[in-house]
């Protein structure tokens, strides 16, 4: 059976995913509390009589064993966001302050489609198939659980690691890129200390306030002075807390950083930066503490290996036409995903799909208007167009399997 006779399959079950997804996106949790999603899950699985593990409290694998062949682990992240949703859906978000606004709904309905579709054609392809259904990717929490709770032992050795993401594109692309294709990420909380005393008496002080104002200013130049031009650097200072009353000089002040890099020796040399920078203003301030750094939401590298991304880019375009598939630009946005495949040891491959409504994007770009009124993705207004989105992300993921597993 050819790729093309495969997914000529996909309507099939086509009306069964496009009500599945709407009330994924019905009933959003946060990171760690995915217990209704899991649940849905773990039943459409079971539908299809497929065995599940549980693996940390939010997180599943169902594997297919089809004979012979080669291993491949397709993964879909399920959490939402503490946002309110502001789309108008008829199936918009029931949960006050919590959606579905990265996608994560569409992920979960592509995977389980791609399942049903491998499952119900096994004389199609030959090999062993891992749907994997991870939690707390937002707060880079998910895949470390599952692989603390012994994710390499309980399933096989993949030979291949996959995963998708949605993104404010024009729905009915999918976009590849060798190398990296999302920053690592870093956040970081700085306490700095100081002397308290009354507003009316700053010299019996050592004002933490600033302390802080000064750390901001200057942990600016470490992009635009000791980040070589043409490196990609982020620093973002996210939050300055000190005190509680106008006349009262605080004892200690805190900030809350954000990195974003591209490569491990710029990280590393960043964060060496940063330390720098803080301890010589506390000296200089004359700090009687030592400051603290607490380093967490930690997200590694997603860098697509060479020739892996070559064989699922050209299956995408095989496929789909060259006029679907897209060249990728690295995005600053971080995943954990890839902390699964290294675990493994094994090779993976990292793409986009296109989910704003062609039109509307097209009539965007033409007026210049892309980033004010395409609603990206943690965007209250986020919101997939169901159609194309849906279908190609669904066979994005049965022809970057076919791709890696063995025809009967």
């Amino acid at each position: 059976m050819t790729t093309a006779a495969f997914l000529e399959r996909f309507d099939s079950q086509s009306d069964w995913q496009r009500e599945l997804y709407k009330d994924f996106h019905r009933h959003p949790e946060v990171s760690l509390d995915e217990n209704a999603t899991v649940q849905r899950i773990a039943s459409e699985l079971e539908n299809m009589n497929l065995s599940v593990q549980h693996i940390s409290e939010t997180g599943l694998v169902a594997v297919i064993e089809n004979g012979p062949g080669s291993t491949v682990l397709a993964r879909a992240d399920i959490d939402a966001l503490p946002v309110s949703e502001d789309t108008g859906l008829d199936y918009a978000s029931t949960i006050e302050g919590v959606m579905h606004a990265c996608g994560h709904d569409m992920h979960i309905t592509a995977l389980l489609g791609a399942v049903r579709l491998l499952n119900e054609n096994r004389d199609a392809w030959s090999g062993t198939y891992i749907a994997l259904f991870q939690p707390a990717e937002e707060n880079a929490a998910g895949a470390r659980a599952m692989i603390d709770d012994g994710l390499t032992a309980k399933v096989p050795k993949p030979d291949i690691a996959f995963a998708q993401h949605v993104m404010p594109q024009p729905a009915g692309q999918i976009q590849t890129a060798s190398g990296p294709v999302l920053s690592a990420g870093d956040s970081v909380r700085i306490t700095v200390f100081g002397r308290g005393a009354h507003g009316s008496m700053p010299h019996l002080s050592v004002d933490p306030v600033v302390l802080a104002a000064t750390i901001v200013l200057r942990l600016q130049t470490i992009v635009s002075r000791e980040t070589e031009p043409g490196e990609f650097a982020v620093v973002t200072v996210g939050a300055s807390n000190s005190g509680t009353k106008s006349n009262i000089i605080p004892d200690r002040a805190q900030l809350l950083l954000n990195l974003r890099t591209y490569d491990t020796a710029v990280r590393e040399r960043i964060i060496a930066s940063i330390e720098r920078i803080v301890r010589g203003e506390c000296a200089a301030a004359g700090s009687p503490r030592d400051p603290s750094f607490e380093y967490y939401d930690q997200f590694p590298l997603t860098d697509n290996p060479p020739e892996s991304t070559d064989t699922v880019t050209a299956a995408f375009t095989d496929c789909f036409g060259a006029e679907v598939v897209r060249q990728a630009s690295p995005a600053t946005a971080s995943e954990d995903f890839s902390e699964i495949p290294d675990a493994f040891g094994v090779p993976y491959v990292y793409w986009f799909v296109g989910s704003a409504d062609p039109e509307k994007y097209r009539a965007a770009e033409e007026a210049g208007t892309v980033l004010t009124d395409i609603p990206a993705n943690h965007s209250p207004q986020f919101a997939p167009v169901i159609d194309p989105t849906l279908e190609l992300a669904t066979k994005a993921q049965v022809v970057a399997a076919l791709s890696y597993l063995g025809r009967t």
